[in-house]
């Protein structure tokens, strides 16, 4: 039996108000961590929520776990890519270098950074200048967020999922360990493969979610059986290499049928209460974030058909 099945139909739905990020953390970690799968732990995160926002920050960290798996559990973690002139590898000016005496430090500015706070561990991408082909050698950087010459500048809430923080992340010669330069080109083994795992593990985050509040409120049974479907799916391919077309046709059925179906579950939701229904309202744009991406990604895969 797959141990996250008995876990979503045993347990009773909690749903339980968290005032602050904080306070959905201390409720849904100790239930994530009863799960050895990333995914798993992304569903459990869902099922622990009590809106899209927190089910996604659970999410994120899943991911970020399945991306870097040596990463410790209990600190929160955060990719800081995305640079002033976007996130392409060609955009990024953030500098790493090495010093007259063998000593590493990271210099430059990350304009979105999503729940980058000051205990976060972040993940930093960053050059080490062009190569002989003139193409920018990216690696990634782990470095803690309260660490001398980190910045962390909060930005103005968005207006679908307020309680997810992005910032703005500034390094001023911040001091890097040789040990903390993560191995592998810092795009191709980090940047380019996060967005297909994020999106595995937000989508099963938010099944899991849909399965507490559709037991929690006697949705229709149909609604559960077909997001326990889609959750098996994203299971397996939680497991699979992220770079594989397969993988993203699949990733872009799911996404497809799961946006098709959360489309006309209208009287579904008037069995839940208002405040529940207008934070599904209000967040539910989370699900077409990068969805330009995804088309593209998509097109890729099919091409290789």
């Amino acid at each position: 039996m797959i141990p996250i099945l008995p876990y979503l139909l045993d347990t009773p739905p909690m749903l339980s108000h968290a005032a602050t990020l904080g306070e959905y953390r201390a409720i849904a970690e100790p239930r994530m961590r009863l799960f050895t799968s990333s995914v798993d732990r992304a569903i459990a995160a869902g099922f622990a929520a009590d809106r899209l926002g927190y089910a996604f920050a659970g999410a994120y960290e899943a991911a970020l776990h399945r991306l870097v798996p040596a990463l410790p559990l209990d600190v929160p973690a955060c990719l800081c890519a995305t640079e002033e002139n976007g996130g392409h590898p060609s955009a990024m000016t953030t500098r790493l270098w090495q010093t007259s005496d063998g000593a590493w430090s990271v210099t430059g500015k990350k304009t979105w950074a999503t729940l980058a706070d000051a205990r976060s561990n972040l993940l930093v991408v960053a050059t080490l200048g062009a190569g002989p082909s003139g193409k920018n050698r990216l690696k990634v950087v782990r470095i803690p967020a309260n660490r001398a010459g980190v910045t962390v500048n909060v930005r103005p809430a968005m207006p679908f999922a307020p309680e997810i923080p992005h910032a703005e992340v500034v390094l001023e010669a911040v001091a890097v360990a040789g040990g903390e330069i993560l191995e592998g080109d810092g795009y191709d083994r980090y940047v380019k493969p996060f967005r297909t795992i994020e999106d595995i593990h937000v989508l099963a985050a938010v099944l899991g979610y849909l399965v507490a509040v559709g037991r929690a409120f006697a949705f229709d049974r149909s609604v559960i059986e077909s997001a326990l479907v889609d959750l098996v799916a994203l299971r397996a391919l939680g497991d699979e290499d992220p770079s594989r077309r397969e993988v993203h046709l699949v990733l872009g059925g799911l996404l497809a049928n799961s946006k098709a179906r959360l489309a006309t579950m209208a009287s579904e939701w008037q069995k839940a209460p208002a405040e529940i229904f207008t934070m599904w309202e209000r967040d539910r744009a989370i699900l077409d974030i990068a969805v330009g991406a995804r088309k593209k990604r998509l097109e890729a895969a099919w091409a290789g058909v």
